[in-house]
């Protein structure tokens, strides 16, 4: 007996930009290729200044630091993703701001997907885990949906 074939109507990818991230939208983009009519989704968390008169002292100093952050990560989009995504899989882009794992599992909640996309960075350190934890770690533990996790090659 064989179990049923899971099928997606809706993928989110998350994306920190990293070299991993890339690797894991083949992943993503196969999926949604292999159930016609799946939506893709792209999610990129910004991460919010741990204290916020630095971006007040950021943006006094370039006002224009959110658009220029817009415009590179707009061009990340339009050359490194766009292109991989076939004309017949709708895209939707989508920018947070805050702590990564917050705000995938917030848009998560949000758009309801059916699989979740994520690549893994380096085992880290044990201090680094303790302090900050490990964004994918902390989303696969509280995803309302199923989660794969791409580890780096």
């Amino acid at each position: 007996m064989t179990a049923p074939s899971p099928s997606f109507t809706r993928i989110l990818y998350c994306t920190d930009f990293s070299e991993n991230a890339t690797q894991a939208f083949a992943y993503a983009v196969r999926a949604a290729t292999r159930n016609p009519g799946a939506e893709l989704h792209l999610l990129h968390v910004i991460p919010e200044p741990s204290a916020q008169f630095w971006r007040g002292y950021i943006n006094a100093v370039d006002e224009d630091v959110d658009a220029n952050a817009r415009r590179e990560i707009d061009e990340k989009i339009a050359t490194t993703y766009r292109p991989l995504v076939p004309g017949s899989v709708p895209f939707t882009v989508a920018f947070r701001i805050g702590d990564a794992s917050q705000k995938i599992l917030e848009y998560a909640t949000e758009t309801r997907p059916d699989l979740l996309v994520i690549g893994r960075q380096g085992a880290g350190t044990s201090v680094g885990k303790l302090l900050y934890g490990n964004v994918a770690e902390r989303v696969v533990r509280k995803s309302p949906a199923p989660v794969l996790v791409i580890p780096p090659r």
